[in-house]
This record gives C-alpha cells, sequence and structure tokens, in this order.
C-alpha cells in the first residue's frame, strides 16, 4: 500500500544542496581575496622597509578578520539560519501534501515556541484530515446497508421473485426513509459545525419545554415500563434560544435515555437556575439505565458512534449526539456526560440565558 503523500525528505535534501555549494563558493572567494590581498601588501611592504614582523602583524590582521567573520557566520547560521530552513522545509512538504513532517522543537531556544505551534498547526490538520476519511468511510458503510436492500427488494420484484405486496413495498419505503433522515441530519450536523446553522431564538419559559417533552414521551415511555419525571427548579424561569432546536437536543438524550433504560427504570428530567457572571440554566437528564463503558465515554459525540459495535440497530443514524453537541454549542453552551456501568447516565447540558 502507498503511502497517502510523498515523504518530505527529498524538499530537506534540496534546501541542503541549495545551500551548502553557495556557502563554500563565498567563502573560498572571501578567503582567496582576503590571503591574496595579505600576500601581496606583506609581500611589498616587507622588500621596501625591511621591518617585517610589524608588518606581518599587519598584513595577518585581514586573515584573523575572516576567520572571525567564518565564525560569526556560522553562529548565525546555526542560530538562525538553520532553523528557519527546517520550518522553510516543513512548509514545503506541508504544501505538498505531507503532513507527518514535524520540525524538531529541540533544535532553537530563540524559535523553539514557534516550532511548537507550527507542529501543533499541523497535527491538527492531519486530525482533520482523518476525521474527513473517517466521515467518508462512515457515510459508505451506513449508506451501503439500506441501498443494497432497496435494490434487492426491486430486483427482486423485476424477477418476479418477490411479489409487489404492501409487505415488500413498506419495506423498501423504510429504507429510503432511513436514507432521507440520514442525508437530513448529515446536513444538519455539517452546517452547525460551519457556524451556519440558523437559529431563530425566541423568549419561552423553560417550564413550557420541559412540559411538552413530557407529553410527548410520556406514552413512550408507559409502554415500555420507566418512569420520567421532571423537576423544574424555577417555574417561572426564562430562556432565549431556539425553541425547536432546544427541543430536538432534549429529545435526542431522553430518547436514547428510553433505548438503554430497562423496564422498571427511571429518567429524571431536572432544570436549575445559575446565578455567576453570566445567567444560564442547567439542564440535567438522568437515567437508571445501562450505562456507558469508561473507554466509550470521550467518544459518545463522535459522528455514527454507536455503543452497540456491531451497528445491528439500523433505526438510528448514530448522529443523535453529534447534532445534539453542535446544537448545543450553536446556543453558546456546552454539554457533559457523566456515567458509570450498569448504574446510569446523566447529561449536563448549560445555556446561558440570554444569546
Amino acid at each position: 500500500m502507498h503511502p497517502p503523500f510523498p515523504p518530505n525528505r527529498p524538499s530537506n535534501r534540496r534546501g541542503r544542496r541549495r545551500f551548502f555549494p553557495f556557502m563554500f563558493f563565498f567563502f573560498g572567494v572571501i578567503t582567496l581575496f582576503v590571503g591574496g590581498t595579505a600576500a601581496l601588501l606583506y609581500l611589498l611592504f616587507s622588500e621596501y622597509s625591511g621591518v617585517q614582523n610589524i608588518w606581518l602583524l599587519i598584513c595577518g590582521t585581514p586573515v584573523i578578520v575572516v576567520i572571525l567573520v567564518v565564525i560569526t557566520l556560522f553562529t548565525l547560521y546555526t542560530r538562525f539560519g538553520k532553523p528557519l530552513g527546517q520550518i522553510f522545509n516543513a512548509i514545503d512538504a506541508v504544501a505538498e501534501g505531507d503532513l507527518s513532517t514535524r520540525v524538531p522543537e529541540n533544535n532553537s531556544d530563540m524559535f523553539s515556541e514557534l516550532f511548537k505551534r507550527f507542529n501543533h498547526m499541523i497535527i491538527e490538520l492531519e486530525r482533520a484530515e482523518q476525521q474527513r476519511r473517517n466521515l467518508t468511510a462512515d457515510v459508505a458503510h451506513e449508506l451501503r446497508t439500506p441501498l443494497h436492500i432497496i435494490q434487492g427488494n426491486l430486483e427482486g420484484i423485476l424477477d418476479g421473485v418477490y411479489q409487489p405486496t404492501p409487505e415488500h413495498i413498506n419495506n423498501t419505503l423504510d429504507e429510503t426513509k432511513l436514507l432521507s433522515r440520514l442525508v437530513n441530519d448529515l446536513q444538519t450536523l455539517s452546517l452547525a459545525e460551519t457556524g451556519q446553522l440558523p437559529l431563530h431564538p425566541t423568549r419561552f419559559l423553560l417550564a413550557d419545554l420541559i412540559a411538552d417533552l413530557t407529553s410527548s414521551f410520556s406514552a413512550q415511555a408507559e409502554s415500555l415500563g420507566v418512569r420520567l419525571q421532571t423537576n423544574v427548579g424555577n417555574p417561572h424561569q426564562e430562556l432565549t434560544a431556539d425553541y425547536d432546536r432546544l427541543n430536538q437536543v432534549l429529545s435526542n438524550l431522553i430518547s436514547n435515555s428510553l433505548r438503554h433504560t430497562p423496564t422498571g427504570g427511571e429518567i429524571l428530567i431536572e432544570t436549575e437556575s445559575i446565578h455567576g457572571e453570566e445567567r444560564s440554566v442547567r439542564i440535567k437528564i438522568k437515567d437508571s439505565g445501562e450505562g456507558i463503558p469508561s473507554e466509550d465515554l470521550p467518544f459518545i459525540f463522535d459522528r455514527f458512534w454507536r455503543g452497540d459495535k456491531s451497528r445491528s440497530g439500523r433505526i438510528h443514524s448514530g448522529l443523535g449526539l453529534a447534532i445534539t453537541k453542535q446544537l448545543v454549542q450553536a446556543h453558546g453552551g456546552e454539554i457533559q456526560v457523566a456515567s458509570e456501568l450498569h448504574k446510569g447516565t446523566e447529561f449536563l447540558i448549560t445555556i446561558p440565558e440570554q444569546q
């Protein structure tokens, strides 16, 4: 398998090939000129004056000057020229597509901070490139199954293997709905990540939003044998936000809790006001479900993350939590999660009261 980008060694070699011939030529010309001038002066003055020692000292002075100049230039090259050459070569390598290149940070005290920031920038670029590749692979994986099912059903009907019964038609229609939902979720996530998702903030009572959520999920919770409880800290708490988007955020979290909370479990929706430098509201959704393994917690907001590693559950796109995080951040808030295996999960959302 070929590497995705060409290595950066040719760029380094080109820089050295350009520098060293010029350096040797320059110092060679200077040395010959000064040395020849000193020798000529020494011969002329010592021939007519007869005081060789004094003129030897005078005529040897240019040679000493050359030595000092060489030492000074070498020092300047070591402190400035070489580090700058390294970062220029690294920039050329990145321009050619090699995101694995790094500048040694311990070669220069003067440019160490520059090198650290440059390397950090490359690391972020490399991480973004890897995320792009992972997204492409995940999207292809998620699209492949419904497309194969649709294609198989339609080909079976055309070949006479399946009868065009309502059952087969409904199965095909369900797959098209899954594809449509996946495309819509990807569009929402993409707009939110780039800061282009339009928000329509309004002033509303937070208690009204919690009441709507309770009304929407109470029947489902009752059918699953899960107790859905609320605790609104301040019934008169107002919030300026996009009502529909915030409803989408909390619906995603409640829906996840219902899927992972067994019969007899409990889901609590709790709100409180925070009075600090900036007034904000905190919404907590806590369940007594199966919990999330500690090794999975850093990744639950990633695209297409699912607790089911086999991805056998195809009802949901796997983008719900990623969209939830982006929508919360679009409101200037933050979301945190704490979970313990077999003891439940708690999501904590903090949103400024005024947008």
